[in-house]
């Protein structure tokens, strides 16, 4: 699949959290726009950074190559204020995109962070390059909390091929967030969306995350389930023979489930859980 990739300045690299990550996150960071892995049931396929673009989703990616620079300044002026630093990167893209191993943008970032950090980053990616920054990760943990968050939607290929044919393989992340871990850096395995695992998806965490979070089509696209179902996402399930795992409340057998393997206080869901613990409190 060709990608358009075109370079641009942004005005801006932090944006407020609102919606979703209004559960002490501040802001958002997105190094990139588009997204060249181009997941089906990606709730920004419906928002009005894809709606009103001409090039389908997963074809086109905008380089923001000014990012660094932007973050420098926009911190500079939030500590100026007194204002708490609480970072998601990223909700819109992911800051691996396959152009990040030529472009650097996040890597940019991150080294500006060193400089100038935040009081919490977390880094949601599905992306194995994010073991590529282990070592300015691990120098940003000595001046601020940071959690590497990693997309494992499933521990099943083949159900990666039907939802995620782009995405990079379950075991090159597994092993990614793994040696991340090891390097002393704290991890989380994202299971978002649930989609149809193995009995041992668990066991296959083991050891790769100190955290596990759930989240479903249904209570994570951010209108309840309405943006999932314009993306078609019942009708994937149910030509796939997988309608069992599309249910409501899916997450619910799924916490269960987890809780089994899992100690106490590493197992969390959705929204209101989605900030981790020890995170310094929104204010």
């Amino acid at each position: 699949m060709a990608i358009e990739i075109k370079e641009i300045l942004s005005k801006k690299i932090l944006s407020e959290a609102t919606g979703y990550l209004d559960v002490g996150f501040t802001h958002s960071l997105n190094p990139y726009s588009g997204c060249a892995f181009a997941c089906k049931y990606c709730y920004v396929r419906e928002m009005p950074i894809q709606r009103f673009r001409e090039i389908p989703w997963g074809e086109w990616v905008d380089v923001k190559t000014n990012a660094a620079e932007n973050y420098r300044k926009e911190v500079a002026t939030l500590r100026r204020k007194g204002k708490p630093v609480n970072l998601f990167m990223s909700s819109a893209t992911d800051p691996y995109q396959p152009i990040e191993r030529k472009a650097e943008i996040t890597r940019a970032i991150l080294q500006t962070m060193t400089e100038n950090p935040p009081d919490f980053l977390q880094v949601q990616t599905r992306s194995p390059l994010v073991s590529r920054d282990i070592d300015l990760l691990a120098k940003l943990t000595e001046q601020c909390e940071v959690l590497v968050s990693m997309t494992v939607e499933t521990d099943r290929e083949d159900v990666k091929r039907i939802f995620a044919p782009h995405a990079p393989g379950i075991q090159l992340r597994l092993k990614a967030l793994k040696d991340v871990r090891d390097a002393g850096i704290a991890t989380q395995a994202a299971i978002s969306p649930v989609l149809p695992f193995t009995p041992d998806f668990p066991k296959l965490l083991d050891g790769a995350a100190d955290r596990i979070w759930i989240d479903t089509l249904s209570i994570g696209d951010g209108m309840m389930g309405k943006r999932s179902a314009r993306l078609g996402m019942p009708g994937l399930f149910k030509e796939n023979e997988l309608s069992d795992w599309y249910e409501p409340n899916i997450h619910l057998k799924v916490e269960k489930y987890f809780k089994r393997f899992y100690p106490e206080g590493t197992v969390y869901v959705s929204k209101e859980e989605a900030y981790p613990p020890g995170g310094k409190e929104r204010t």
